[in-house]
């Protein structure tokens, strides 16, 4: 089927840009159907495909007119993987993406592997519905993978996680990042209980960037922040984080590494609130972590990093200790990495400290990126030193 484009669609096309929007569509037909997208004069422009998730209405897969079919699924998977043998090889790391979407040729489908286990995300119907023919592919060129789940990202009717195919993981599955354990839960929900984006900075922590600090890890999750700074020498950690399943979660990162959770500080509180709390107990930290979700709400306050991250800094700057540090984080797409250094650094100024970035982090390159797609690139991490 062939689907026309307006200019400006054919355009943005032509420069590499994969994500089709609704305004690219010069008649607004929908379809499920591999298509030819085409300019208005009818001139070919790609293959691609049109399904509406929560960015965009479908995805470009190829600038040659070929079948989109399982040999070409088959070839994805291959160069994938071929691109990620720096992670077989480390012995030390047993979790990572195996398939990063449009950065691996394929805008709607993430697969991450925890040990021998693969965790499909779909993120849209039209793709979900060709997922025979897509796994078919996985398997010729996984075949040591013993079971697959899937993750529905989609408005749907459908269960949001379930096993796809295979064994069964065992729960909780530990797998292994920078030699340490962490325990992840393949069908629990979205979220398997860590963010394989953050390995390097995890990585930094586990050879000595806390060692021999208090670290107060913010929007703490399952912990994997103070897991990794107390198995590469924190004096103490303490987690903060609003949902009650965090005590459990962290408590238990800190078991499948030998480490008794009663030595640790974990408080079920909202952020802002910790930040009173804690000025309250003239309670201070060497290093602080912050990596808020890009939006967020409770019953009393509303949060956007685009917004209110600044406010993180200066709370957490109170806290500081004279030379401490602040590992400063975001997944907001809709912030440029120039955008959060200078919320960061105007929070610094308002507050008088003088400050240094050390060090930044964005994606690994398991979390394959185009330069055409830069939304695709939405990890920052800047880590800065402090004095008061």
């Amino acid at each position: 089927m062939k689907i026309q484009l307006t200019t400006q669609g054919s355009k943005k096309v032509r420069q590499g840009y994969p994500l089709i929007q609704k305004e690219d569509l010069a008649k607004g037909e929908m379809t499920t159907d591999w298509v030819e997208l085409t300019s208005p004069q009818g001139d070919f422009l790609a293959m691609g495909y049109l399904g509406k998730q929560n960015k965009g209405l479908g995805w470009v897969l190829s600038d040659k007119k070929q079948a989109i079919d399982e040999n070409f699924f088959v070839r994805l998977f291959q160069k994938a993987k071929m691109n990620r043998q720096v992670y077989y090889q480390d012995q030390t790391t047993t979790a990572f993406r195996l398939f990063n979407g449009e950065g691996d040729g394929l805008g709607g489908l993430i697969i991450d592997l925890y040990q021998d286990y693969a965790v499909f995300s779909w993120y849209n119907d039209t793709l979900y519905g060709k997922k025979a023919t897509i796994i078919q592919a996985f398997q010729k060129v996984f075949p040591e993978v013993l079971g697959a789940y899937e993750k529905v990202r989609f408005e749907s009717q459908l269960p949001e996680s379930q096993l796809l195919y295979g064994q069964t993981a065992s729960e909780p599955l530990i797998v292994q990042e920078n030699g340490i354990n962490y325990a992840t839960y393949m069908n629990e929900g979205l979220m398997t209980g860590i963010f394989l984006d953050q390995k390097e900075v995890r990585g930094a922590l586990v050879d000595g960037l806390a060692s021999g600090k208090t670290v107060l890890n913010m929007f703490s999750y399952t912990g994997a922040f103070s897991v990794a700074a107390a198995m590469g020498g924190a004096l103490q950690t303490t987690s903060v984080d609003l949902a009650k399943r965090s005590v459990p979660k962290t408590k238990e990162q800190f078991s499948v590494n030998g480490v008794d959770p009663e030595t640790q500080n974990i408080h079920v509180m909202d952020t802002f609130e910790y930040f009173k709390y804690a000025k309250r107990k003239h309670l201070t930290f060497d290093l602080v972590v912050l990596d808020p979700p890009s939006f967020a709400r409770n019953k009393k306050k509303t949060f956007s990093v685009a917004k209110n991250y600044g406010e993180l800094i200066e709370d957490s700057v109170n806290l500081l200790n004279q030379n401490g540090m602040i590992i400063a984080s975001t997944n907001a797409a809709n912030v440029s990495p120039k955008q959060f250094k200078q919320m960061i650094e105007e929070a610094f100024l308002a507050k008088g400290v003088s400050y240094k970035k050390v060090k930044s982090y964005a994606l690994p390159s398991d979390f394959a990126t185009i330069a055409t797609f830069p939304e695709g690139d939405y990890l920052k991490v800047y880590c800065y030193e402090v004095k008061k």
